[in-house]
């Protein structure tokens, strides 16, 4: 051991032989004195040991937080699509209403149909109904919903028909402008650049008094397809050309959304 050692060991026996001897009230008053020095210290500890502890518990606040805030969304989602159900189910019940009563006052006898399907070839031109010569379904009868017409129906099976659309351009309609004289033939036009074909109603005279907003409806020919007094569409444009006058229409019906038409069996 050197020499340092044992003078440290010596000062340290004698510093306990010291304290030993001490009385207690000097003992006390030592002890007092070392915890005026330690406490600051000591608080300072606690109060870093007591942030840490809420801290823990702040993290543990969070969790629950987005445990909860994950519930309420799923709920909510939930609430949203129940709204969403309900506000469909609203529409078709108040659809299918307006469609009874149009039935009901029509001077058609009409045959409700669903709309099966439509070939993504063919949106424009085709679609096939759930009805057909089972329940007196035939060919070249007009398809036609409370807004207007839709077109007639082509191939029919026993419980199928397949319908030619207004917007093809081989369904052509004879047709007349309201308040007017004028006569023309309506039919669907591709038209580059659009995704839907628009509706023409050709060979007007050149000097006619057609404006945007008259409304177009069937002329009723005789022995035509289809009987007078269906709508059509409604004139947006007027063109003059170099043999006769051009309507382009906005049609009556929404041609994108069919769901349920009617069959025209005959009139009551």
């Amino acid at each position: 051991m050197s020499r340092l050692h044992l003078i440290l060991l010596a000062a340290a026996v004698a510093i306990a032989v010291a304290f030993l001897g001490l009385s207690s009230a000097t003992m006390t008053w030592w002890q007092s004195r070392f915890l005026d020095v330690s406490t600051p210290a000591l608080q300072a500890g606690s109060a870093i040991s007591g942030k840490i502890s809420k801290l823990n518990q702040g993290l543990k606040t969070l969790d629950e937080l987005e445990a909860e805030n994950a519930t309420l969304a799923a709920q909510n989602n939930e609430l949203k699509a129940t709204r969403q159900l309900s506000g469909n189910l609203e529409d078709e019940n108040r659809r299918l209403r307006a469609a009874l009563d149009y039935r009901d006052r029509s001077p058609f006898q009409l045959l409700p149909a669903q709309i099966l399907s439509r070939d993504a070839s063919s949106w424009w031109s085709t679609a096939k109904i759930n009805r057909g010569f089972g329940e007196k379904v035939d060919a070249q009868q007009p398809v036609l919903t409370a807004e207007g017409l839709v077109g007639r129906t082509t191939t029919v099976a026993k419980d199928l028909s397949i319908i030619l659309l207004l917007t093809d351009e081989n369904c052509r309609v004879a047709a007349r402008v309201e308040g007017t004289n004028e006569q023309g033939i309506v039919s669907g036009r591709r038209v580059a650049g659009n995704s839907s074909p628009e509706l023409v109603l050709n060979f007007l005279n050149r000097d006619a008094n057609i404006q945007p907003g008259m409304k177009v409806f069937t002329a009723g020919v005789s022995g035509a397809v289809f009987p007078a007094g269906i709508p059509l569409g409604t004139v947006k444009e007027f063109r003059t050309r170099e043999l006769d006058g051009q309507a382009i229409l906005e049609p009556a019906v929404d041609f994108s959304r069919l769901e349920d038409v009617f069959v025209v069996l005959g009139t009551k």
